[in-house]
């Protein structure tokens, strides 16, 4: 694994990106602990690669007191916190250069509000075949909280550096 790039929310903005991704790596994977401006106990933030939105995600989740699940024909995201606390999430690409298949990624994320946390899988499905140039991670309220921060990472199946 080898780090590629970080991005860090000032408070004003709603997204953050990665542009000009290496096409060295076998899989992407990012890291991030991030919340919003949200009134709620958690919110979400939305994946989109290569400026377009996914084709389908699924979930489960768990808050505690109830479990649950959803799918939808929209982009993937990634539950984060929201108000007073950071929620955390790993993301994995797989074969993101790999230009005969779509492309496939999971989470898993969660969130404690003292209670009222969530934790939860999802994946995501995107039906284009191009390689992956380019990742925007998009607030589900108007702006990420100051400190939230995305870590890319390279995965190599080799023992080369991948840099």
């Amino acid at each position: 694994m080898v780090w590629i790039a970080s991005a860090t929310a000032t408070g004003s903005t709603s997204s953050v990106e990665f542009t000009s991704i290496p096409q060295t790596f076998t899989h992407l994977q990012i890291r991030v602990f991030a919340k919003t401006a949200s009134t709620g106990a958690f919110d979400s933030i939305s994946m989109n690669i290569n400026g377009g939105l996914g084709e389908a995600r699924h979930d489960v989740y768990g808050t505690g007191s109830a479990v649950g699940s959803s799918n939808a024909a929209t982009s993937f995201f990634i539950y984060i916190g929201a108000t007073a606390q950071f929620g955390v999430g790993i993301v994995d690409i797989l074969d993101y250069t790999n230009t005969n298949k779509t492309k496939v990624s999971r989470s898993i994320c969660g969130v404690d509000n003292n209670g009222s946390g969530l934790a939860a899988l999802t994946s995501g499905l995107e039906l284009n075949t191009t390689a992956i140039t380019s990742l925007t991670f998009i607030a589900g309220v108007p702006n990420l909280a100051a400190g939230s921060r995305f870590d890319l990472y390279g995965i190599t199946t080799s023992s080369v550096t991948g840099a």
